[in-house]
């Protein structure tokens, strides 16, 4: 039967949507899941993966893996536009600039060890009869440090280049990264518990955040503020309409920019699309603000955009893996998912427990951060942190400002193989300077504070 529109991308997402329900499900009824604190998009995604590869869901790869792309690019942007009502308290300013500073050079040092240990281990594993690609190993920082979106993003721009299923790729080490910021984090939370080693001793976690499900006698937290009458126009409109001029704008730079290098940073340019975003959703809020027009952007109905995003995003990316190339490569993955998590891990609690102030809780949000999103991070300080009362919650968001040039050159690195051809030793040596950098950073800094504490 011939239909009169077409469909493809509004079954994909009624499909998404059916998937995050089974997961909302699961998650309250299920102890295992409660336990670890699996979020339900990944629980959603998991199944999708599994009833869309006996082909029992008829949704294309292509198509999951558009909606993620656009998804990731619109929750940064989104990231962009969201600003603090709350007016700055300076005896917590420091606190949160120090804080910040620190974990966006731990975020430094775990793209490099990881993007370091891919490197060794593709070579290792090359030096035995495996065949991968130069830049194989780095799928570690992009899917762990990075996350999902990020690792689609390049992955789409090297399968461009001609590295064949490079986006399921980076999207399966982004799922390993999950799996270590779950079932290795939460254990490493009981554990700071147990050790005393949380500022604010957390009570025992409530069924509402295991099961997920707020009851209805609870209080609830507001989602956000109308700025706009509905006899005129929906708030909800309203803020989707600023994101889609942000998202317009960006587009025509990316694509002004992309048209004039060579097709080879062409393609790399589109990679950057969502920092791009945030660059220009911030440069927009700037100008309202500047106009006067501040309060019209409410914070609290951006964050969820920003969430509605974020859970949608991580269920396409989990059902868009293709099982075949994730078996055919099992071997390779298995190796360097793991090298690379238990380095982050061992790295993450050294540093934590060296910290002067908030040690478990910046060790949690940084480690769930380094191996998820930030997303993921936060929850993980949920467990020792219920109310948010450190400033680690604030530090985290701050963060992202700090460790641009990390993730910026980082993103720039791991393409060296395939758009310089840059040997894999020289791309490795350029990660362990940055590993240098950002430990040297991250030494000084401890040193400056312990040294102003005993003053």
């Amino acid at each position: 039967m011939k239909l009169p529109f077409t469909f493809d991308a509004m079954l994909a997402f009624g499909w998404m949507s059916i998937m995050l329900l089974l997961g909302i499900i699961l998650r309250a009824n299920i102890k295992a899941f409660q336990r670890f604190l699996i979020p339900s998009c990944l629980i959603g995604g998991a199944i999708g993966l599994v009833l869309r590869s006996y082909e029992i869901i008829p949704i294309t790869a292509d198509i999951l893996e558009t909606l993620a792309f656009h998804l990731f690019n619109i929750s940064f942007i989104s990231i962009g536009l969201t600003y603090n009502k709350e007016k700055a308290d300076l005896k917590r300013a420091g606190e949160v600039l120090q804080g910040s500073i620190w974990m966006a050079n731990v975020e430094g040092i775990s793209f490099a060890i990881q993007a370091i240990a891919g490197g060794l281990c593709v070579m290792l594993l090359n030096s035995i009869g495996f065949n991968l690609f130069p830049a194989f190993g780095f799928f570690t920082p992009l899917g762990f440090t990075e996350g999902p979106g990020q690792a689609l993003s390049v992955g789409k721009v090297w399968e461009n280049l001609g590295y064949a299923h490079s986006a399921t790729l980076g999207l399966t080490f982004a799922v390993f990264g999950f799996l270590f910021a779950f079932f290795v984090g939460v254990p490493l939370a009981n554990w700071g518990i147990k050790k005393g080693m949380a500022v604010h001793t957390p009570k025992e976690l409530s069924d509402e955040i295991r099961k997920g499900i707020i009851q209805p006698q609870s209080e609830k937290e507001i989602a956000g503020e109308l700025t706009t009458h509905s006899s005129n126009v929906d708030a909800m409109a309203f803020q989707a309409s600023i994101m889609g001029l942000v998202y317009m704008i960006t587009y025509a730079v990316v694509y002004k920019v992309a048209s004039v290098l060579s097709p080879e940073m062409g393609q790399m340019v589109w990679g950057f699309f969502f920092f791009i975003g945030l660059v220009i959703a911030f440069i927009v809020r700037l100008i309202i603000s500047k106009m006067g027009g501040l309060y019209l952007i409410d914070p609290g109905i951006q964050r969820r955009i920003t969430g509605f995003a974020v859970d949608y995003l991580l269920v396409a990316t989990i059902m868009a893996i293709q099982v075949v190339v994730v078996w055919q490569y099992i071997i390779p993955i298995l190796v360097i998912s793991i090298a690379g998590g238990l380095l982050t891990t061992l790295f993450c609690v050294y540093y934590g427990k060296r910290l002067w102030s908030f040690k478990l809780e910046r060790m949690l949000a940084i480690y769930g951060t380094v191996t998820g999103t930030v997303s993921s991070g936060l929850l993980l300080l949920r467990i020792v942190d219920p109310e948010f009362k450190t400033t680690v919650a604030l530090e985290t968001g701050v963060m992202l400002m700090f460790a641009s040039p990390y993730i910026i050159l980082g993103m720039l690195w791991v393409s060296a193989p395939v758009l310089w051809q840059w040997s894999l030793i020289k791309t490795i040596l350029v990660f362990a300077g940055m590993f240098v950098v950002a430990i040297s950073i991250t030494e000084i800094q401890r040193f400056l504070i312990l040294k102003k504490k005993h003053a």
